[in-house]
């Protein structure tokens, strides 16, 4: 584990492997533990980077008003840290969203981009009734005591936790803080990001579960539309944390994309 410190916080992230520089950026809810399967399998080949972005995993507490140019600032940071250059940049759910704020920041940090299961922000993907049904859900969830709170979003999954991941989902969630689940929840709910997509130069990657319910497959359609030297990979039968409930297939598409792009 390395530690970085960013506007006073310290932000940690693993590093595997040797190689180009692969970074894998999480969701909202969750650490950098959830990228397991993709840092063992692809250390063989690639530099893998997988951070815990302020508020979450081991990483140091949110301060106040933290927004999502800081998510992309500290992030820039663990790259800057790692020192390969520009890096292969990956974000799932949330993490997609920081990650286009990041190449709208820093494109130089930048080497292609591997938009996974994710939005331009709530508001740029989502129909309006959609990001208010989420909001209130959000708002329920936040409002319980400290010892009810479960931080677990419906749709995760196609067919629920896969078993093998169990243990890790589960360690996961007892460590989420309530005060990050609600800035990285406000904070995509805002977020239209759908100005950006065309501006995009660089090769990029949609990876998508089937099934995905919380970012269905129109969403991925339309990034395909607006971004330009972009390709779409589907998995077949998984919902929305594709890289848990196929790993194998997923860490391939992966692999195939950014040796092709190193």
């Amino acid at each position: 584990m390395a530690v970085v410190r960013v506007d006073g916080v310290d932000v940690a992230y693993t590093r595997e492997g040797r190689g180009p520089v692969v970074v894998l950026v999480h969701g909202a809810g969750i650490d950098g533990r959830m990228w397991q399967p993709q840092v063992e399998a692809l250390a063989d080949e690639f530099t893998v980077v997988a951070w815990d972005e302020p508020g979450s995993g081991r990483s140091g507490a949110l301060p106040a008003g933290f927004g999502l140019a800081d998510f992309a600032r500290a992030l820039a940071t663990v790259i800057e840290d790692v020192g390969l250059g520009p890096a292969q940049v990956a974000g799932l759910s949330w993490g997609g969203t920081v990650v286009l704020e990041l190449y709208r920041r820093r494109p130089d940090l930048v080497r292609s981009l591997l938009m996974v299961d994710t939005y331009a922000g709530w508001k740029g993907s989502l129909p309006p009734e959609e990001v208010a049904a989420r909001v209130e859900g959000a708002r329920r969830m936040l409002a319980a005591p400290r010892e009810e709170f479960d931080p677990t979003l419906p749709g995760l999954f196609s067919a629920g936790p896969p078993e093998r991941f169990a243990v890790l989902l589960e360690t996961m969630s007892r460590d989420v803080r309530p005060e990050t689940m609600a800035a990285q929840l406000s904070l995509m709910a805002e977020a239209d990001q759908t100005d950006l997509l065309p501006r995009i130069t660089v090769p990029t990657l949609l990876l998508w579960g089937e099934r995905d319910t919380r970012s269905p497959l129109e969403v991925a359609h339309a990034f395909r539309e607006a971004i330009p030297h972009t390709e779409l990979v589907v998995i077949p039968s998984v919902g929305h944390v594709s890289n848990l409930e196929a790993p194998e297939a997923f860490t391939a598409a992966v692999r195939a994309f950014c040796r092709a792009h190193a």
